[in-house]
């Protein structure tokens, strides 16, 4: 039977909704010139931000990036690829913040301590997602290249700082001065924890975590590096740091 006008005029419109339909999703998905990655890589720190490690979801990332459910497929297979991405960035601004911050005081004096301390601690108050992620070493693929050089380059800061005070070019090859490194970091990365858990504010009589920081870290790092067996005379400490530290001892 021959096909009315209107019949024609229908199938027409169908088979040109068809043609169209595939190049949008084509394009909707596939984010040409690699844009993607980019894509899915800026939605899914506001997913981490927003939701945390615990309430994060690859649809969550693909919604907020605009693209179909099975579009991140394409870059990361499931959700620990994509956290071992946004923890390698992660890693890589911990590491630019404490060396930023170290850049204060030459290497080798106290001060430096202090200062990559401060880095630290600073780097944990104003990325505290990433700060949480990175160290969720179950969520994460470990022997990703990435992540492992950005782990390095994070963790090589307080290895170099204890190095140039002990005179020392590897100092986690030294037995001795192994423990000195693990205790720097474990003291900032502690105190970091203790800020965002909020324990600190709640004993702080209400000071703000910058003014925690800028009156209990000096005086308790100090403590910890004055045990530590310098390669150099020790220095006379200044006003400032000998005012910081009796106020952290009388609290």
């Amino acid at each position: 039977m021959a096909k009315t006008g209107i019949a024609v005029i229908l199938q027409r419109k169908t088979n040109t909704e068809g043609t169209h339909a595939a190049p949008k999703r084509a394009e909707r998905d596939g984010y040409h010139h690699g844009d993607l990655r980019a894509a899915l890589i800026s939605a899914a720190e506001k997913e981490l931000v927003e939701k945390g490690v615990d309430g994060f979801t690859l649809r969550g990332c693909a919604r907020r990036a605009g693209v179909s459910h099975a579009a991140p497929a394409h870059h990361f297979k499931d959700v620990r690829a994509l956290f071992t991405a946004l923890a390698t960035i992660g890693l890589r601004r911990l590491a630019e913040t404490t060396e930023a911050f170290g850049r204060a005081a030459p290497a080798g004096t106290l001060d430096h301590f202090i200062a990559i301390g401060r880095g630290y601690v600073t780097f944990a108050i104003e990325n505290p997602a990433y700060f949480r992620l990175i160290f969720r070493s179950d969520s994460l693929d470990s022997d990703n290249p990435d992540l492992i050089a950005a782990g390095k380059a994070a963790f090589g800061v307080p290895v170099a700082a204890v190095g140039a005070y002990c005179g020392s070019a590897d100092p986690m090859a030294d037995p001795e001065l192994v423990p000195l490194v693990i205790g720097l970091w474990s003291i900032v990365h502690g105190f970091s924890e203790l800020l965002l858990s909020g324990q600190l504010t709640k004993r702080g009589a209400g000071a703000d975590r910058k003014m925690l920081v800028d009156r209990l870290l000096p005086g308790i790092v100090s403590r910890f590096v004055s045990d530590m067996p310098s390669s150099r005379p020790r220095e006379p400490e200044s006003k400032s740091r000998r005012t910081s530290r009796r106020r952290s001892h009388s609290r």
